[in-house]
């Protein structure tokens, strides 16, 4: 049982070759150019969604971003993309996984870590010692601040990876439960639409929070 129940996560699908990452490149397909898209209310949706997310990263950023805030856009969008796709059936949930989910956490902290030591170094040191620390509690912030900094991308990664992980066991479970279940169908299927909606909304959450994580993370560099 437990076996049939993980296997839905299961990236390889044989032993020579993993055909099931494809999903996580099929984005850069399916977001075609808006030269060749004829407007629409969707459209008109995605445009006032992005246009205020970057009024949101922006703000965080300050003036000096300098027009990083097109990082996180195109975070936000792959990452809820992907989310999106894994609630479809028969398409891998990219983000399900460590490897993905910290393949986009690690390289961009490092990048951020290796950019504030090199060009801020003394803000960098400031920063680990907050303002009105008392003089005895100053080595203790040091080893808090920097174990805070190094499972950043850690916690950033198990928290994308657990929430999309544990709406769609669920949904397995219960949809196991369907086929051996005669009495209680409705039931189930009334739970499995509510949860549709739930990992709807978490899908969208969670890329949310992923970009707005490391928005808040750049904003202490510049």
């Amino acid at each position: 049982m437990m076996t049939n129940l993980f296997s839905t996560f299961d990236p390889a699908t044989s032993t020579s070759m993993s055909l099931n990452w494809i999903s996580i490149l099929l984005v850069m397909m399916i977001i075609p150019m808006n030269y060749w898209i004829i407007p629409s209310k969707i459209m008109t949706i995605k445009n006032s969604l992005i246009k205020t997310l970057n009024f949101e990263f922006k703000l965080l950023l300050g003036q000096t971003s300098k027009g990083f805030g097109l990082l996180p856009m195109a975070l936000f969008t792959y990452i809820l993309i992907n989310n999106m796709m894994g609630l479809m059936p028969y398409i891998f949930t990219g983000p399900s996984h460590m490897t993905v989910t910290l393949t986009l956490a690690l390289p961009l902290w490092l990048s951020l870590m290796l950019y504030g030591w090199i060009n801020h170094m003394n803000h960098m040191f400031a920063h680990l010692v907050p303002t009105g620390t008392p003089s005895l509690l100053m080595p203790f912030m040091v080893i808090i601040e920097t174990l805070s900094n190094l499972i950043r991308p850690g916690a950033l990664a198990v928290r994308l990876m657990a929430n999309m992980i544990a709406g769609h066991l669920l949904m397995s479970l219960l949809g196991n439960n369907m086929t051996h279940a005669s009495s209680s169908l409705m039931l189930i299927f009334l739970i499995q639409l509510m949860l549709m909606m739930f990992e709807t909304a978490v899908a969208m959450i969670q890329a949310y929070v992923f970009s707005i994580l490391m928005t808040l993370y750049t904003s202490e560099l510049l």
